[in-house]
């Protein structure tokens, strides 16, 4: 009897202890649901015992002559086939515990790392942008942006730029890696372009030349190069510059300072404060110089006082820093934007130069610019240009290729470039053209007396209306027009019927806002 009780309870024993999957492939259910029950079991341990509510308990597995039997304990257990009933299986115990566990989770998902990164402002020329667009005025006007448009207020793409591309669509190019430096023949030919063909920096290869991406990544390149070798020298930066110098030069570590430049009660130049100032600075600074259509003001120095700065540079040692985002499209011819350049090169100075295509060849999405950097020696232009090559690689590791072909086939190519310098020479006259008539509608329309003549000693595609914040604020939330709160308007966005509107727009600004 004890030997027969104890076979009984051994299988007893292994009975209650089929596998769930044994016991789930006799019902007629889905191979979705079957796994569903398997993994709910498997996961919450569920007892034998447990089972025994849902799963009748069993003989053996020969037992199941049909499976009807099985479905209707099943349905007498509430257990809906294909959506289980979790409380009957599980108990709501379980219920409760899973829905703690699930805010638990919830709750550790809103800590964040990056919890304490604040917002940052909006960016102040690129945020103009932004709010013009959504403004939806019939008058409105962006003034913003240093971007050319057409009399009608449309971007333009040059026909030499769609030349270009149609020669690189001929000749089946690919679109391989460039080196670090760049592509060869756009460094040559932006060499050439900003300091002559025949230029004795170009004849003794005293220039290192590497492709950048624009005028901001090779500014950027330039000071991760005073950085790594002149480290504690300063760079000075006239007031006010472009608004991406500072950025530039601070996500360097490069420390700057500033020297006068700006004269707000001549709206002109304060070549006295200017002079003083970098001569004020410690001897081996590096002087940030725009080499022509300073922005924002549209103030240039004379050739003469250009040849006082110069004076003035080299008694203190300094090293001169060109930016050149302009050439050709200020005065509309390339050699006389690179005029300041090539005086201080002649005195046999070392020093840097940007260069930006983004203006005179309308290539802003292209990224297409360098920096060059003219040495005393064509051994010492080597070493100098394998440190930029060093430093380019772990920031973007080769520079895009597609504007790097557009400016090689232009300035290579003697028809094509002397298509471009046409077109420069329009574009140019549209801006002096819308120039020329805004004065006079200021003129026109002021009879206050006031002298509006600033506004044609400037040059370039900006004017620097002397409107302060406020006035500028005005401009914006009253008139639509849109423009940086320093008092910055690109004439490139304005056509000639819509001079008049902005003249009168500046007028009500400027006399009734203080």
């Amino acid at each position: 009897m004890r030997k027969k009780k104890r076979r009984q309870s051994a299988i007893g024993n292994r009975q209650s202890a089929i596998p769930i999957p044994s016991v789930l492939s006799l019902l007629p259910l889905p191979s979705s649901a079957v796994f569903f029950f398997f993994v709910l079991a498997r996961a919450t341990q569920l007892h034998s015992s447990q089972m025994a509510s849902a799963i009748p308990s069993l003989s053996s597995a020969t037992a199941f002559t049909s499976r009807r039997p099985l479905l209707d304990n099943l349905k007498q257990a509430n257990v809906k086939l294909g959506t289980p009933n979790q409380s009957t299986l599980l108990g709501k115990d379980h219920i409760r515990a899973k829905s703690f566990t699930r805010k638990s989770m919830t709750s550790a998902v809103e800590v964040s790392r990056f919890g304490d990164i604040t917002m940052a402002p909006p960016d102040p020329i690129l945020g103009v942008s932004e709010a013009f667009r959504a403004d939806t005025h019939e008058m409105k006007l962006n003034l913003g942006v240093g971007a050319y448009r057409t009399e009608d207020l449309h971007p333009y793409v040059l026909n030499v730029v769609k030349k270009a591309e149609n020669l690189m669509l001929e000749r089946g190019e690919n679109k391989e890696y460039l080196p670090i430096e760049g592509l060869a023949a756009f460094n040559k030919v932006t060499a050439e372009l900003l300091l002559g063909a025949q230029n004795d920096v170009i004849q003794q290869q005293k220039i290192a030349t590497v492709q950048g991406l624009s005028g901001t990544g090779s500014l950027r390149l330039a000071a991760a190069l005073i950085e790594r070798y002149f480290p504690g020298s300063k760079v000075l930066i006239s007031s006010p510059t472009w608004g991406n110098h500072k950025n530039i030069f601070n996500d360097a570590r490069v420390p700057w300072s500033e020297y006068r430049y700006y004269d707000p009660r001549t709206v002109g130049l304060d070549f006295h404060g200017m002079i003083s100032d970098i001569k004020a600075a410690p001897e081996g600074s590096f002087v940030l110089l725009h080499g022509c259509a300073h922005n924002p003001t549209g103030i240039d120095p004379t050739p003469e006082q250009w040849e006082s700065i110069a004076d003035v540079i080299q008694e203190k040692n300094h090293i001169p820093f060109f930016d050149v985002a302009y050439q050709g499209f200020a005065s509309g011819s390339l050699d006389t934007d690179a005029s300041s350049v090539r005086l201080f090169a002649a005195r046999g100075m070392e020093l840097l130069v940007a260069q930006s295509y983004s203006k005179n060849l309308g290539l802003y999405a292209e990224r297409i610019g360098a920096i060059n950097v003219v040495c005393s020696s064509s051994d010492i232009a080597q070493r100098v240009k394998s440190q930029l090559k060093r430093l380019a690689r772990p920031m973007y590791s080769n520079p895009p290729i597609h504007g790097a072909r557009i400016v090689a086939n232009v300035v290579g190519n003697s028809d094509l470039f002397n298509e471009w310098k046409e077109e420069m020479e329009l574009m140019a006259g549209r801006i002096k053209s819308v120039r020329k008539k805004l004065y006079d509608s200021l003129s026109a329309k002021d009879n206050s007396g006031k002298d509006w003549s600033f506004v044609l000693k400037q040059i370039g595609m900006f004017s620097f209306t002397g409107l302060n914040n406020a006035q500028s604020e005005n401009m914006t939330n009253k008139w639509h027009v849109y423009m940086t709160k320093d008092g910055r308007i690109s004439l490139a966005g304005l056509s000639s019927a819509k001079c008049e509107y902005l003249a009168d727009a500046i007028i009500d600004s400027y006399h009734n806002v203080s």
